[in-house]
């Protein structure tokens, strides 16, 4: 499978639990302000590295379940950052899906790019090594909202965002091609 395609099947995981979670509760989300989505991110992100430094797991989640959850939830901080957030639900679910399937493809398109830029050596990376790095984008994150969303000479929070969504779906292609060689 080449990288694209890898990309694709990890993505319709993670769109196949935002669809559903869609159904459930519709887009509950929408009331989420900037900085509660980065909080959820981090603490999806922070889980993760507590499973891998060996510590035991009392909910029975695993890590990919969290790596979708991170995911859904960057592609759910660029429709907030595309709309605001609401003080009602104001998106169908059509609606959700629409944007989430608009943002997934300008991720793709990204990956893409620094993949042929890099000659895709996240390949080489050891999988905690993404865990870091998402770790890392939550904190620019958090704190470029706290400087209301101004840099001086960095990118911004979409850039972040799409950066913790990659390294993400990067992780689920690496926990794929371990189930598959054992």
């Amino acid at each position: 499978m080449t990288t694209e395609q890898q990309f694709d099947k990890a993505i319709s995981i993670c769109r196949n639990i935002f669809v559903k979670k869609l159904s459930d509760y519709g887009a509950a989300w929408r009331i989420m302000r900037q900085e509660s989505v980065t909080d959820q991110i981090f603490i999806k992100a922070s889980r993760i590295r507590n499973i891998e430094q060996g510590k035991i797991a009392k909910i029975d989640e695993d890590i990919t379940s969290e790596l979708v959850g991170i995911v859904n939830y960057s592609v759910i901080g660029l429709i907030q950052l595309q709309l605001g957030y609401s003080d009602i639900i104001n998106t169908t679910a059509q609606e959700a899906i629409e944007w989430y399937d608009h943002f997934i493809k300008e991720a793709k398109t990204l990956m893409i790019a620094k993949n042929h830029d890099y000659n895709e050596v996240w390949r080489l990376m050891r999988v905690q090594s993404y865990t870091d790095l998402i770790l890392q984008k939550i904190n620019r994150t958090k704190t470029i909202e706290d400087n209301n969303g101004h840099t001086l000479a960095s990118e911004g929070i979409d850039a972040n965002y799409y950066d913790m969504l990659n390294y993400a779906v990067f992780y689920i292609i690496k926990n794929m091609e371990d189930k598959t060689n054992r």
